[in-house]
């Protein structure tokens, strides 16, 4: 949660204090029953929801900015994160009124559906910082077939493969970290707490059926795919689609997993425990586990020490970074279809990019009675209070909103770090099929087949579980017999398509 050091946050004295400003009726096509157009933003949050009375405080200091600014009025539609795709799609089946949306690892389905509006022809106008900010590599990867459907949450999104571990078990052991430079250095290091630590298992799982190999196979674009289940891959700078199973990088990290599970390296029944590797750390059972952040190490093991229980957290990075168009599209902000104030939804949503105010507003509440600020301008809880008490908070959702790096920082992470994220975002390593979608709804039975597939053997191969040499012959001869080669078909014939119009 690293934000850039801003001013001038509302009080809860100035929210209630302050008068709704006079406005010209119609100046920005209000409606018949209002001079403000109305705009309901849905947004998904990690935290708790919000009492009415306590959300409508925190509306009405939007308001009082936006009324002026934009001629509108907001209103704030949080939805827990793990319903939000669910409830946002009936609500809006039903007819009911919501604007400003995002996909949460949707993007091409809220496109594919009509659930989002094109909006190639209002940024200009109504978007234009927004759209300078993201520049037109962002955009390209919120786009289909040439016409642009949202904008990114602009935030830290160059993702690093990194070993987070007990600092510790590597100071008692004597581990130099630093030295751990990339998959290849792992093994030794989780072999040597094996012998030093009999009592802990050296690497936990990241996930269910993950012990985070999958971040680190390098360059490869999942080609629209969740990048737990990628069907049909890029790797390198080849724009010919491939097998990702049956290829060299998939097998060394199957080979590397058996062997860490024959040698009791890594959590044996990885493939189908239900435990998340916060729990696992925090019980004090386990030394390491690997994941991929956005960033600098430092940040990330001090943003983890808290999920991690009461232990010492380090982080290590052990592979650069591969920037995807689905790195860039899983958290796209868009315009519904049936929006009726299309021009003002637009208008705010370029807010929430441009104006800190708007930002740290939906972020962190009301100042002085959500939030405090310290005098060099770091954000924590009121004394006393924490996540769970305040009466609004989004926080969690810092990632997942409008423009990170306007947002307050919080206290204990390092402003500075904003410089290293940026640069991370701007030079890191692009897949040549940066802006290319797939557009998989002529492949439904080919998909739900081939996910049955690899729901049944992967699992169990990237945990080491299974022996690759019998399983992975098996695993790819099912795949081809559910449809696997339709869709890596497809994929290249649209792919070839994209690529001649470049």
């Amino acid at each position: 949660m690293r934000k850039q050091l801003l001013c001038g946050a509302l009080t809860l004295s100035m929210v209630l204090g302050a008068a709704a400003p006079a406005f010209a009726f119609g100046l920005f096509g209000g409606g018949d029953d209002s001079e403000f157009d109305q705009v309901t933003y849905a947004y998904a949050t990690f935290n708790n929801i919000p009492a009415e009375e306590d959300l409508a405080v925190v509306e009405e200091a939007i308001n009082v900015i936006t009324r002026e600014e934009i001629g509108a009025e907001i209103t704030l539609k949080p939805i827990f994160i793990g319903d939000y795709s669910s409830s946002v799609n009936l609500s809006l089946q039903a007819g009911e009124k919501i604007d400003v949306i995002q996909s949460v690892g949707d993007f091409n389905n809220a496109v594919s559906t009509g659930m989002a509006m094109d909006l190639t022809d209002l940024l200009d106008e109504y978007a234009p910082e927004s759209k300078e900010l993201m520049g037109d590599a962002w955009l390209a990867a919120c786009s289909f077939e040439g016409r642009i459907y949202g904008l990114p949450t602009y935030k830290p999104i160059a993702l690093t493969p990194m070993v987070v571990y007990r600092q510790d078990i590597a100071d008692e052991l004597g581990i130099d970290m630093s030295a751990v430079n990339s998959i290849d250095d792992v093994t030794a290091v989780l072999e040597a707490v094996k012998a030093g630590r009999s009592d802990i298992t050296p690497l936990a799982p990241v996930e269910a059926g993950s012990l985070g190999l999958n971040r680190t196979y390098g360059e490869v674009d999942w080609l629209t795919d969740d990048y737990n289940t990628p069907v049909g891959v890029l790797i390198g700078d080849d724009l010919t689609v491939v097998d990702l199973y049956s290829s060299d990088v998939f097998k060394e990290r199957c080979a590397l997993a058996r062997s860490w599970n024959e040698n009791g390296l890594s959590m044996k029944d990885a493939a189908t425990t239900t435990s998340m590797a916060a729990e696992l750390m925090s019980s004090g059972n386990y030394f390491c586990y690997m994941a991929a952040y956005s960033y600098p190490e430092a940040d990330t093991a001090a943003s983890l020490q808290a999920q991690c229980g009461n232990y010492p957290i380090g982080a290590k990075i052990i592979g650069d970074a591969y920037l995807t168009t689905a790195d860039i599209n899983a958290l796209t902000w868009m315009i519904a279809s049936n929006c009726e104030v299309p021009e003002a939804a637009l208008r705010f949503l370029n807010m929430t990019f441009t104006d800190e105010r708007i930002v740290n507003l939906l972020i962190y509440g009301i100042e002085g009675r959500d939030y405090v600020l310290s005098e060099d301008g770091y954000a924590s809880y009121p004394e006393g209070e924490d996540a769970a008490t305040v009466p609004y908070t989004a926080q969690l959702s810092c990632g997942t909103l409008g423009n990170f790096f306007i947002m307050f920082p919080t206290v204990g992470t390092n402003k500075e770090s904003l410089t290293w994220e940026l640069e991370q975002n701007q030079e890191a390593a692009t897949s040549p099929a940066m802006g290319f979608t797939f557009d998989a709804s002529s492949y439904r039975t080919q998909y739900t087949a081939v996910k049955n597939v690899i729901s049944q053997y992967l699992n169990g191969l990237l945990c080491g579980s299974v022996d690759p040499e019998t399983e992975i012959p098996k695993f790819v001869s099912a795949l081809n017999d559910a449809g696997y080669q339709d869709i890596l078909a497809g994929k290249q014939e649209q792919l070839d398509a994209w690529a001649a119009q470049q």
